[in-house]
Parts: C-alpha cells; structure tokens; sequence
C-alpha cells in the first residue's frame, strides 16, 4: 500500500521510528467525554490515535459528536424552588429540556397541576 508521500507503511514505520515517532490505536474505545464550564461533548465509539514524540502523548480523536448541557447545581435548586420538585425530578426535567430553565419550570408546573 502507498500513501501519499510515496511510501508504503513499512517504510513510513521505519522513517517515523528513526524520528522518534510512535503511533498507536487506542482499542475498544466507547466514549469520550469533553466537559467544559458549560457544556459536555460526548463522542461514541471514537477511534482514538496516540502519537508519542519526545515522551509527549498527542491524542487524535474522531467520531460521531453529540453535545450536551451541562446541568449546574444553581439550576437545579432554582427548578426546585420554583416548582417544588424533588432534586431527583428538577435534574432529569433539566436533563430532558437540555438545560432550558424556563422550559423545566413550565413543564414541571404543568405535571404538577394535573
């Protein structure tokens, strides 16, 4: 097999090694969790790549991404004294309403008068 520099893998293998160059595959990988101040993002079943130069691990990740909210502990007490809800039900409505305040309030108001 030729890649696009003109060599084939054994020879690119040899070249990175001489560098220094390492380069494996991460195996049976289910999901990468990136969370930051506000938000999480979750990729599943990524294929992960870990190159090593000079004691340095760079990790190269790609798959199929899926963001997500994340729910801070202020928004759930806020949904609680809002609506009355448990902890339990003011962090799932906010879970399903993708953090949406206003939203978790209105819906939880809603089962609530029924």
């Amino acid at each position: 097999m030729v890649n696009m520099m003109g060599m084939n893998k054994r020879q690119m293998e040899k070249m990175m090694k001489q560098l220094g160059v390492k380069i494996s595959e991460l195996e049976n990988v289910e999901e990468i969790v990136i969370r930051t101040r506000s938000q999480e993002i979750i990729i599943k079943e990524p294929s992960v790549t870990i190159t090593e130069i000079q004691g340095q691990k760079i990790y190269q990740i790609s798959g199929k991404e899926e963001e997500k909210r994340r729910i801070e502990e202020e928004d759930v007490r806020l949904v609680m004294e809002q609506t009355g809800a448990s902890r339990e039900e003011a962090r799932s409505v906010l879970e399903r309403t993708n953090g949406d305040l206003a939203e978790a309030i209105l819906l939880l108001k809603k089962q609530n008068s029924k």
